[in-house]
């Protein structure tokens, strides 16, 4: 559906971007014509994830070493990506950590973990390099990476809900005070798009990925490319009007967990035909929902 060089000639730093979901995205801006610069703890894992997009892509790309909750690792990993590229034109902040964790259990370095890589990590790398735009008169777009209870909350994950609504305050604040400047900021809040590690620690037993599939309303987990599409669309010049705009990509999950009686599809046939004898008895009486 996209033309091949919708993002031609664009580089974007993805922060993560060796494993997961940072690297389905890279790859899949590669595709599309950009130049790619990927960061992660991992010296060895990034270097080695860049130069296998770029072998199958045939693209260019560059990795470094980046610590994204150490504010002095994000700045010299800025000035490496501006060195060997010029330019940056577009950051995907999609470094994050999680686990599944009754709140109670939590130490403080357990809190800290996430909300360092999250909140610290994702302000860290848009404020380095928001002041070197803002500085050189440069547009540009930053993607953040969200998720539904950003603005629901959610249980069990708790220090995750927290950091990643700030995140999302954080894309609609900027959207605002940076745009003027050509600055775009934009999000993607996907439901469940199983990668390796980061599913399995979030649901370890089969039959919670089961529970998770039953209760999606399109009952299936989403597809990479189906994630990769929106964001390489979010990025591009054909979506510069969108500004401070979160798009979830979800199968709807989030909305048929919110409706109060979303739960009555898993009433059987039969079960409603006994329903449907109750409210009609009710309605003869006058206590129906009409009734006046």
């Amino acid at each position: 559906m996209f033309q091949a060089d919708l993002l031609q000639d664009k580089v974007i730093l993805v922060t993560g971007g060796g494993t997961g979901l940072g690297r389905a995205m890279g790859e899949r801006f590669l595709e599309l014509g950009a130049k790619v610069a990927i960061c992660g703890r991992r010296q060895e894992v990034a270097e080695q994830a860049a130069a296998d997009m770029a072998r199958r892509s045939g693209g260019e790309t560059f990795a470094t070493r980046c610590d994204v909750r150490q504010a002095d690792q994000v700045e010299a990993m800025m000035n490496a990506v501006i060195e060997r590229f010029g330019r940056i034109d577009v950051l995907v902040n999609n470094a994050a950590g999680n686990f599944i964790s009754p709140t109670q259990r939590l130490s403080p370095r357990a809190v800290d973990a996430v909300l360092g890589i999250v909140l610290h990590g994702t302000f860290y790398c848009t404020l380095a390099l928001g002041k070197r735009w803002l500085e050189q008169g440069q547009s540009g777009t930053m993607l953040n990476i969200v998720t539904t209870y950003a603005w629901t909350g959610s249980g069990y994950v708790v220090p995750s809900a927290a950091a990643k609504a700030g995140v999302l305050a954080l894309t609609r604040s900027l959207a605002v005070e940076w745009g003027p400047h050509g600055i775009r900021q934009v999000a993607i809040a996907p439901g469940p798009f199983p990668t390796e590690g980061a599913w399995t620690r979030l649901m370890p037993r089969p039959e919670m990925q089961e529970q998770f599939l039953h209760a999606n309303p399109l009952r299936r987990v989403g597809q990479m490319a189906e994630l990769t599409n929106l964001a390489a669309y979010l990025i591009s010049d054909a979506a510069g009007y969108i500004n401070g705009e979160v798009v979830t990509i979800d199968g709807g999950e989030w909305i048929g967990g919110a409706g109060e009686f979303n739960k009555l599809s898993e009433l059987t046939s039969q079960e409603w035909d006994e329903i449907a004898a109750l409210t009609r008895g009710k309605k003869e009486g006058g206590e129906g929902p009409n009734a006046n």
